[in-house]
């Protein structure tokens, strides 16, 4: 992408409505826009990041066997009042009638829709297990939405949805997504702990929250700081394997870890007190396993192998990709700006040609230029006039993780410089050597 054909509406100073810092950089890096309160556009560079890290949630739950569907953000009420949950989910519902006074909502989860969509096709204990996913933009009409992205009103969500025949498959789907989750989290480049949480308005008697610690989250969380050097799931989990998961599950249960909601002060002070860690959390995922509650009233049956009809065990698996963004941005930022984890970043190298109009600079900008999309690598031209300075700004600001700088006098000695975002280490090489460093995505 050249920087001089792009739109990026970067604004130079803070403003003042943001009162956290991936609030404020998001709105100075051109990310997103305020159009309503707890609502925004998505521009060119935080759709790159938002789709990104969507990508790498699906091929996590593709991983794990679920599988992806994509249900209407416009739901029936009827729908809700089947299970009982129209009147009793409170303001957050946005509700809403169509032209012929059907009442209708903007939909702030999926268990009656999917629970509606798997007892009209799945019949038989032979379809089972089944987990199916969408991520979908959902809506909750938030008392008072703050913090940007972290806390909006419209958002991104993946929720996952597993039906199976009885509790203990129920559980081995419950930990399938546990174990997914771990593994999503690590891959973005978070910490997350899986913590005891209440299941509010989503209902069941089992539900972990993935908190991400961070100073400016919304809670107070408590767990064991041993949980801060726990290896993540490999590549290779078997996901079937029942054995493997509940191990995953009870190695990542067996410490102390609890939202404020479900803290145990007596519990946490028998936890020594160097292990002790008390701090603010964001909260990135969440899971619930809640039995019948939806198939018992919506009649979700299928028919066991005596044949007759067994109600379906279901569970509910959220992660917010919108929220997601805000927490990486918490979890990784400098004065400068954003600094992404590689796998997420807009942009993977931006090539900084500080002299553009120059006959040379132009001819090794493009060269380089060219030579990163040939290998795959997303590759950002700042081919503008702007000044070096504000060139550097800009590449700090959006978090490119590599910069390939080329002026003048370097480039006379056959010479461009290497910077890493995250460190700010400079390198000066020769251009034939920064060619060889970025190998390709395959490499």
């Amino acid at each position: 992408m050249r920087l001089s054909r792009y739109f990026l509406p970067l604004l130079r100073d803070t403003p003042k409505e943001a009162e956290i810092v991936s609030h404020r950089l998001m709105l100075r890096a051109g990310m997103i826009r305020q159009e309503s309160a707890g609502i925004y556009a998505w521009l060119p560079l935080g759709l790159r990041v938002l789709n990104k890290i969507s990508n790498v949630i699906r091929e996590e739950q593709n991983r794990s066997g679920a599988i992806e569907i994509l249900m209407p953000t416009i739901q029936s009420a009827d729908l809700w009042r089947e299970s009982g949950r129209y009147d009793a989910y409170g303001k957050e519902m946005l509700r809403i009638k169509d032209r012929h006074d059907r009442e209708m909502l903007y939909g702030p989860t999926n268990e009656e829709m999917v629970t509606e969509i798997v007892r009209a096709y799945v019949k038989s204990y032979k379809d089972l297990p089944l987990n199916l996913y969408h991520i979908q933009w959902k809506f909750r009409d938030e008392v008072r939405p703050r913090f940007g992205v972290m806390r909006g009103r419209e958002f991104l969500m993946k929720d996952a949805y597993s039906f199976d025949l009885d509790k203990d498959a129920a559980r081995h789907a419950y930990n399938r997504m546990f174990a997914a989750y771990l593994r999503t989290f690590a891959r973005l480049g978070l910490k997350a702990i899986p913590m005891k949480a209440d299941t509010g308005p989503i209902g069941g008697d089992l539900s972990h929250e993935f908190i991400v610690l961070a100073s400016t989250g919304e809670s107070e969380v408590f767990c064991h700081s041993d949980y801060l050097n726990f290896e993540t799931p490999a590549a290779d989990t078997d996901f079937d394997s029942v054995a493997g998961l509940q191990g995953i599950f009870d190695k990542w249960t067996s410490l102390y870890a609890a939202t404020e909601e479900m803290h145990d002060k007596a519990a946490f002070e028998a936890v020594p007190e160097d292990k002790r860690v008390s701090a603010r959390g964001i909260e990135v995922g969440h899971i619930f396993y809640f039995g019948t509650k939806y198939s018992e009233p919506m009649g979700a049956t299928v028919a066991g192998p005596d044949g007759q009809p067994v109600l379906l065990h279901g569970g509910s698996y959220g992660i917010g990709p919108s929220r997601l963004v805000a927490a990486l941005i918490e979890a990784g930022h400098d004065d400068a700006g954003i600094v992404w984890p590689e796998e997420i970043a807009p942009f993977d190298v931006a090539v900084i040609n500080l002299k553009a109009g120059d006959a040379a600079t132009d001819g090794a900008s493009e060269r380089i230029y060219k030579d990163l999309l040939a290998k795959g690598y997303d590759a950002l031209l700042d081919d503008t006039d702007d000044r070096p300075g504000a060139k550097f700004a800009t590449a700090d600001l959006i978090g490119v993780p590599w910069q390939i700088i080329i002026g003048p006098k370097g480039l006379a000695e056959g010479k461009v410089e290497i910077k890493r975002r995250a460190g700010g280490e400079r390198e000066t090489v020769s251009l034939e050597a920064a060619l060889d460093r970025f190998k390709g995505r395959a490499a």
